[in-house]
């Protein structure tokens, strides 16, 4: 009798630990390197390694790694003035493709935070902008006085629910993107691995495999993208009370 062992595809999601020491603190915690933490390190020093290459050393022609940072300071710069990001949302969304990685802008923990803090950051905005003022952000024009505490809890309620989808959309459509191209990779391998013949005739999905993770790619930027432009809204609603 032959048994299929299928793996989860929830699995590539899993948090474990690589490395830890118990530490003489808080009664000797355990100090733990998972696999997440290796891949945030990873994503900063990425951005950090193509900021210092493209420093250009003061140099009066700029290289090709120069030309490409200012033209993405440029873009960000000029979605900020017609909207009014996070460049380690994009690092992180194309460090999740690469195969045998780890996608942390899948986890709700880290995207949730990310979105949780805009969110405070905007509030610390609207505040030192308007002081008090900024209250009537919650208060609709022309709300009738016997409707504005029901209006103040719907606003409030609306206001957090902000920050909150901000980092679930972010967090949904990577883990679903991921999901899909694990189950369909999965029922290619077991087609392909029946018999020569099907070998054959697994090329076809296969190809349309790499078709999906081409979409995802594009995916990865999207969603980078749409998360800054969110962010910026947030601000500009949080400057001009909208």
């Amino acid at each position: 009798m032959t048994y299929t062992y299928i793996q989860s595809p929830l699995e590539q999601f899993e948090i474990n630990s690589l490395m830890g020491i118990n530490a003489p603190l808080f009664g000797y915690a355990e100090l733990s390197l998972t696999n997440i933490g290796l891949y945030f390190i990873l994503a900063l020093l990425v951005i950090v390694g193509f900021n210092v290459i493209a420093s250009n050393n003061n140099k009066i022609i700029a290289n090709k790694y120069s030309i490409t940072q200012e033209s993405l300071y440029t873009t960000i710069l000029n979605m900020v003035e017609t909207q009014i990001a996070s460049p380690k949302v994009l690092v992180g969304n194309f460090i999740g493709m690469v195969p045998y990685s780890f996608a942390i802008t899948s986890h709700l923990i880290f995207t949730l935070a990310v979105s949780m803090t805009i969110l405070i950051a905007v509030t610390i905005i609207g505040f030192s902008e308007h002081g008090l003022k900024f209250f009537s952000y919650f208060v609709p024009a022309g709300t009738p006085l016997a409707l504005v505490p029901l209006l103040v809890l719907i606003e409030l309620i609306s206001y957090i629910a902000k920050g909150l989808s901000l980092g679930i959309r972010l967090g949904a459509n990577i883990m679903a993107g991921h999901m899909l191209t694990k189950i369909i990779g999965g029922f290619i391998y077991q087609i392909m691995a029946a018999s020569p013949l099907m070998f054959v005739i697994g090329i076809i999905p296969l190809v349309l495999l790499v078709g999906i993770t081409g979409l995802e790619l594009a995916i990865a930027f999207i969603q980078a993208y749409v998360f800054a432009i969110l962010t910026c809204s947030y601000i500009k609603d949080s400057l001009d009370l909208h």
